[in-house]
């Protein structure tokens, strides 16, 4: 029996049926790519965001495992500290045992380190640091290190036990000798042109139950 081929008419219907489904597909992966595209800027911030919080959640946390911290000690406090423009300021504060990925040494890396956080106005976030072991630690300024050029505030939150409910400060707080009193989360603000977000870093306290390394 002889077999029937295709028609000029169907190979033509089945060319245009095809060229159909081409430029359909084609439509919809240009209209999802100038879509995607268009959230760009943004996934890219909200990115940003979430690693920076990641980081300084993370530095905080190390600071508060033995060895670096002891049991009942305050290793993420509040301390004085003169950045190189001289003027005293009280910062958050703690101690990074064998430092960080962030800082980079002029010499041989020094442990001990000691990292204060400082929102400088159209700069961004600055880690403050410098250890202890080093020979003018008193009289030298510590180093700075950006961590993000969009953080544009940092502010305090503490918890009111009275009144069973959180404050969110400007500055840090002073207790009822007039000495700073450490926060327990840092809200920090990112802003990248009409966008701005809010991150929580909470502080974390020494886990009990770990060995006392002292």
């Amino acid at each position: 029996m002889r077999r029937r081929g295709f028609t000029i008419i169907e190979v033509v219907m089945a060319m245009a049926l095809v060229g159909l489904v081409l430029v359909a597909l084609n439509t919809f992966i240009f209209s999802m790519s100038e879509l995607w595209g268009r959230n760009t800027d943004v996934r890219l911030f909200d990115q940003h965001v979430r690693a920076v919080t990641r980081f300084l959640q993370r530095e905080m946390v190390r600071a508060t495992l033995p060895p670096a911290a002891a049991v009942n000690s305050t290793p993420v406090g509040v301390q004085q500290v003169t950045p190189a423009d001289g003027t005293q300021v009280n910062l958050v504060t703690f101690m990074e045992l064998s430092g960080s990925r962030i800082l980079t040494w002029p010499g041989t890396p020094l442990p001990e380190v000691f990292c204060s956080l400082q929102v400088k106005r159209d700069k961004g976030l600055y880690m403050l640091w410098h250890s202890d072991l080093e020979n003018h630690f008193t009289d030298d300024p510590p180093r700075e290190t950006l961590v993000s050029p969009f953080v544009t505030a940092l502010s305090y939150d503490y918890f009111d036990t009275d009144f069973n409910k959180w404050t969110t400060e400007t500055a840090i707080r002073n207790d009822t000798s007039g000495n700073p009193l450490p926060p327990q989360r840092l809200r920090v603000t990112f802003t990248y042109n009409k966008l701005t977000r809010d991150a929580i870093v909470v502080i974390p306290a020494t886990i009990q139950g770990l060995p006392n390394p002292w």
